[in-house]
């Protein structure tokens, strides 16, 4: 009967100590990640542009910027979103938006209006600015409007596109209008956003 006992209170205890190692080895902190460099190709600290919408806010080099509206745009197989955004301190920079492309990389811009008068996508190298751009696209997409754009709930787009240097880029856009009318170029200056320097702020699922 001791015997018993014994090997009753042996098997007890091997099972107290099994339980007390499952508890340790689940409340151990898990090991921190490594470091990694913020502006590393593969790394965005301020959300994934790719999922900007209608109702976001973005911070860029210290300002704050709404997103108002988004088109989301396509031509043969291929798309591409444009967000429209309003300062947040009301500075009446004028319209500006942001592109967001991969092609193959991700490729953030952001553009202002250019009220200039008389600039059209007529040539092939246009200098604005002082700033010579050199034509890269030309071609026409179809467009799904969210939010506030003031355009259509879907169009169609034709475009234009330049690249100049140090990452600045010339857009020129026009709409159709009703009864076939091309509708009038609309041009914008880009620059190129670098990696790190966009903060995103979800909106909401709204």
């Amino acid at each position: 009967m001791a015997l018993a006992l014994a090997i009753v209170g042996l098997a007890a205890l091997a099972a107290a100590v099994v339980v007390l190692l499952r508890s340790r080895r689940r409340a151990a902190p898990k090991a921190p990640p490594p470091p990694r460099d913020p502006f590393a190709p593969d790394q965005d600290t301020g959300g994934d542009p790719r999922t900007l919408k209608a109702g976001d806010m973005v911070e860029y080099l210290g300002e704050q910027l709404f997103v108002r509206g988004s088109l989301r745009l396509s031509e043969g197989g291929f798309s591409w979103s444009e967000h429209f955004v309003d300062a947040m301190n009301g500075t009446g920079a004028g319209r500006r938006w942001i592109s967001v492309e991969e092609d193959p990389d991700l490729e953030v811009v952001l553009w202002t209006e250019y009220t200039g008068a008389g600039l059209r996508p007529s040539e092939r190298t246009l200098t604005v600015e002082g700033v010579t751009y050199h034509r890269t696209e030309h071609g026409t997409a179809t467009y799904r409007s969210e939010g506030t754009t003031g355009l259509a709930a879907t169009g169609r787009v034709e475009y234009a596109d330049y690249e100049g240097p140090h990452g600045r880029s010339l857009s020129f856009e026009r709409f159709p209008g009703a009864g076939g009318a091309a509708g009038s170029w609309e041009a914008s200056l880009g620059e190129r956003v670098p990696n790190g320097t966009l903060t995103i702020y979800p909106g909401g699922d709204a």
